[in-house]
């Protein structure tokens, strides 16, 4: 015991710190890291809007900032659709969201978004039996997955990220109008930034690089946002792209294959500063509901305010060429 406290007592000598001082320390860095991960936590939305009477389809709402936006939603009393790949997590995900929320108009429906065939269903199936469609949340993704391609032959980043709901969207764009004033939300991302669109390779099949592609998706999602919005004047249906902030979801499952050891040292003490997917979900949330820019189209939204894109993200000719592009692969 003796030689423990001569142990600890060299430790102290050797910094040159007293053991108040080291408390000390210790308190700054408690304090310093609680205010850093309030920062990190972003903004908060505050709207009071209800939402009876109101319908609205989520992509991908089985988990993560997709499930805490449809528990918000339904609170508000909206009738929430979660369009999923997989229908067992879905369902138990729906029953969840109805405890939580206290409504019971959660309803499931299946979506592969790798698959257009899929799209094409889901998007008949709304069309064919909802009256109305008032919020339509484009949130499901996939992100730096190796090179796979989906059902049709598309990179899968590209084909999942951006021309599943791009198909999604243009299917619904009738029932949206007839539903005016209605929203569409685009989840995209701050990688948008480091983004390009590849129109002489846009599957990446000479050089494809995770990250290259998922940066690609990400500024599809903020163009296509744009183009539409101009696309949409004047019909009622506004639209908004966003950056969620770094979350604590299972979008990064690709891009850490660690063993379990190397998780703990590296991956979890970072994780824990990460925004919790309720917070993730609160710029989605914003430009879902919040009533100050209901007549505002076209924007790029982080922590629940307006947020200016990157330089290529406002090419406006680029928007116009990736949306000719989309539509003639998908044969719209």
């Amino acid at each position: 015991m003796a030689l423990r406290r001569c142990s600890v007592s060299v430790k102290y000598v050797l910094f040159g710190l007293s053991v108040a001082q080291m408390s000390a320390l210790g308190v700054l860095a408690g304090v310093g890291l609680v205010t850093l991960r309030i920062w990190l936590a972003g903004g908060v939305c505050h709207s009071r809007v209800r939402l009876e009477g109101k319908t609205v389809l989520i992509t991908g709402a089985n988990t993560g900032i997709g499930k805490e936006t449809a528990v918000d939603l339904a609170r508000r009393g909206a009738r929430v659709i979660i369009a999923c790949r997989d229908l067992s997590r879905a369902n138990k995900a729906a029953a969840d969201i109805r405890q939580r929320s206290g409504n019971g108009n959660v309803v499931v429906k299946p979506l592969d978004l790798a698959s257009l065939q899929s799209v094409r269903q889901l998007a008949k199936d709304i069309q064919e039996n909802e009256g109305r469609l008032d919020i339509l949340i484009n949130n499901a993704g996939i992100m730096m997955c190796p090179k796979w391609k989906t059902e049709d032959g598309f990179e899968m980043q590209f084909g999942v990220n951006h021309l599943g709901h791009f198909l999604l969207t243009n299917c619904l764009l009738d029932l949206l109008k007839k539903s005016a004033p209605s929203r569409i939300v685009n989840v995209s991302s701050l990688a948008h930034e480091k983004g390009q669109i590849h129109f002489d390779d846009i599957n990446l099949d000479n050089d494809y690089d995770p990250l290259k592609s998922y940066r690609q998706s990400k500024l599809a999602n903020v163009l296509f946002s744009r183009e539409l919005a101009a696309r949409l004047k004047g019909t009622g249906v506004t639209v908004y792209s966003l950056h969620p902030g770094v979350v604590r979801t299972e979008l990064g499952r690709h891009q850490f294959p660690l063993s379990a050891l190397w998780k703990q040292i590296l991956i979890i003490p970072m994780y824990l500063l990460l925004k919790t997917p309720w917070q993730g979900a609160q710029t989605t949330i914003y430009c879902a509901v919040e009533e100050s820019i209901g007549n505002v189209s076209g924007l790029y939204y982080s922590d629940c305010a307006p947020k200016e894109v990157a330089p290529q993200a406002k090419d406006d000719q680029a928007a116009r060429r990736l949306w000719d592009l989309s539509t003639s692969i998908l044969g719209l």
